[in-house]
């Protein structure tokens, strides 16, 4: 089992932060994993962000599996969509500013973004910069979070496969790498830090969980 990292990633807002190469630090990754929104809804299957039971356990990982296949393509949806609404956003800042750019899964698009030589207009600056704040959708906080939920929704509780999940997000990181064709900015890796860091909290969740077990069975004994 693989995470899917076929989609749009989360450089783009930040990219239009600025209109300088030289500023292209300041940019977020352009890890192509799929990306939620807090809450949505199908097939009876609420969705919380980072949402546990009562008992301290993870919900999504406690899902059936069927509820979780749900969910995964609640995520895969609402990433098309998410995709669509920033490809719009690109296209209108940079049409007619550049040529033939390739498209949105071309390296030629992140390498023209990562070059920075295009111009932006204030509200759109603007709209970028809300988007990649500390509480924006493209923010480390809520994009290191989706990654772990859609892991979870894929593995569910099940620690080998969260591992693969984990795995398979880094793969993700490198390869954003290679599409965007330069060093990516260290905000890339608080991201991937905050995430490992959900996945280090879910695997001492578990290993807890083992110790009450084995606790709960020496008293019985």
């Amino acid at each position: 089992m693989g995470m899917d990292i076929n989609g749009i990633s989360n450089v783009t807002p930040t990219a239009l932060t600025s209109n300088e190469p030289s500023n292209i630090e300041n940019t977020e990754t352009p890890v192509r994993i799929n990306s939620i929104n807090k809450k949505s809804n199908d097939e009876g299957v609420t969705y919380e962000k980072g949402e546990k039971t009562e008992t301290g356990s993870y919900k999504i990982n406690k899902m059936s599996k069927e509820d979780r296949a749900a969910l995964v393509q609640q995520l895969k949806d609402n990433m098309e969509k998410q995709k669509q609404q920033m490809l719009e956003l690109v296209n209108k800042t940079i049409s007619g500013q550049v040529g033939t750019f390739g498209k949105a899964n071309d390296d030629s698009f992140w390498r023209m973004l990562a070059g920075g030589n295009f111009k932006v207009d204030a509200a759109t600056k603007a709209k970028a910069q809300a988007d990649i704040g500390e509480d924006g959708y493209w923010g480390v906080k809520q994009t290191s979070q989706r990654l772990f939920d859609f892991a979870s929704a894929l593995a569910g509780d099940d620690v080998e496969k969260m591992h693969e999940m984990q795995k398979a997000m880094h793969k993700g990181f490198g390869l954003a790498g290679k599409s965007w064709g330069r060093k990516l900015p260290s905000i890339c890796q608080q991201t991937m830090d905050a995430a490992d860091s959900l996945f280090d909290n879910y695997y001492k969740s578990k290993e807890s969980e083992s110790k009450e077990v084995i606790s709960e069975a020496t008293v019985k004994g």
